[in-house]
């Protein structure tokens, strides 16, 4: 790997010369811009306002801008004569556990490698004495024209140092928790947990960029003229209504994904069902279960002879009509006959 820095290691008297070289890679896909109408490469070219015309990157300085607008130049000779410890020297300034500094601050990484034979008795010193102690160095450095905060480690038989930003870097959390009053209940605690327990601990090394590969299919489909991968359907979404029923739903889902028995489930804290208010309401509505039934007979009783009634009334009707057209029926027959 090639080193980006040389300097040395200020461990009390102790100086360790080392290379820095870069711990990590990206692997993300990069792309390029394009005219859209005829695909030629967009490019940028640096040009001097003053001359309107590109320049060489041999011919590019540094320089501050001061509120002015007034250009004040800056040379690496000015930068590399500043009058800081750390200007090639990782100087550590004290030890801590590695628990108490913050993941927020951790930034880039770095593997700090033996710079000549000399170098490798104080190294080997430096991390046998921090695999010991289990703690890390707190570091101070100089990259890339300004000071930094760092902490080593032993990562397997290596120093690894990590960039760390100042903690005035770090952003206070004011505005971001949800609103205070919002309450958790216990058991909505207690499938969480569960939920957990199921998902258990994952290998970090067999986890990998599902975007990164699609989009190497996706340009190696162009690239043949073949159909691009089409986008899976989306998952049927919504609104989570019920937290409890989606925490049960998760945890089944969690151990039917690792072949594990689902009947336990259900043996997890029902949900809370709501209260009655007191108990009078409750004995209430339990003599009032208890009258139903009478009113139910009384009201069955009382349609019968409503029935009853009504069937008489009309059969006392249908009597008096027929007694009233007898008459008229012989009176009509009279009649006839004279």
């Amino acid at each position: 790997m090639r080193s980006i820095w040389n300097g040395a290691i200020s461990f009390g008297l102790v100086s360790i010369p080392i290379k820095l070289v870069n711990a990590t890679e990206s692997h993300s896909v990069s792309f390029r811009q394009v005219h859209l109408e005829d695909g030629g490469r967009i490019r940028y070219r640096k040009v001097c306002e003053l001359e309107d015309r590109e320049v060489t990157q041999g011919e590019i300085g540094k320089a501050y801008e001061d509120a002015d607008g007034t250009m004040i130049p800056i040379t690496d000779e000015d930068l590399a004569s500043l009058p800081i410890p750390t200007a090639k020297t990782i100087e550590i300034v004290g030890f801590v556990p590695a628990e108490s500094v913050d993941p927020l601050q951790v930034d880039a990484a770095y593997y700090l490698a033996a710079n000549g034979v000399p170098a490798a008795k104080p190294y080997t010193l430096l991390r046998e004495a921090l695999k010991r102690s289990g703690k890390v160095a707190i570091c101070k450095f100089a990259l890339r024209g300004r000071e930094r905060l760092g902490m080593l480690r032993v990562v397997d038989d290596v120093l690894a140092m990590h960039g760390l930003l100042w903690p005035d870097e770090i952003r206070t959390t004011e505005g971001v928790a949800p609103d205070a009053g919002v309450t958790v209940r216990d058991k909505e605690l207690d499938l969480a947990d569960a939920l957990m327990d199921t998902l258990g601990e994952v290998d970090l090394d067999s986890l990998h960029d599902d975007y990164r590969e699609a989009v190497e299919e996706l340009i190696a489909a162009k690239a043949s003229g073949e159909e691009p991968p089409s986008a899976p359907a989306p998952a049927p979404g919504g609104k989570v209504l019920d937290l409890m029923a989606a925490l049960e739903k998760s945890v089944r889902e969690a151990k039917e994904s690792r072949g594990e028995d689902v009947a336990d489930v259900t043996s997890l804290p029902p949900r809370s069902t709501p209260k009655q208010p007191s108990g009078k309401k409750s004995t209430a509505t339990s003599e009032k279960a208890a009258a139903s039934p009478k009113k139910s007979t009384a009201k069955q009783t009382a349609a019968k002879k409503s029935a009853a009634r009504k069937t008489a009334a009309a059969k006392s009707g249908t009597t008096k009509s027929i007694a009233k057209k007898s008459p008229a029926k012989k009176s009509a027959s009279r009649k006839g006959t004279a």
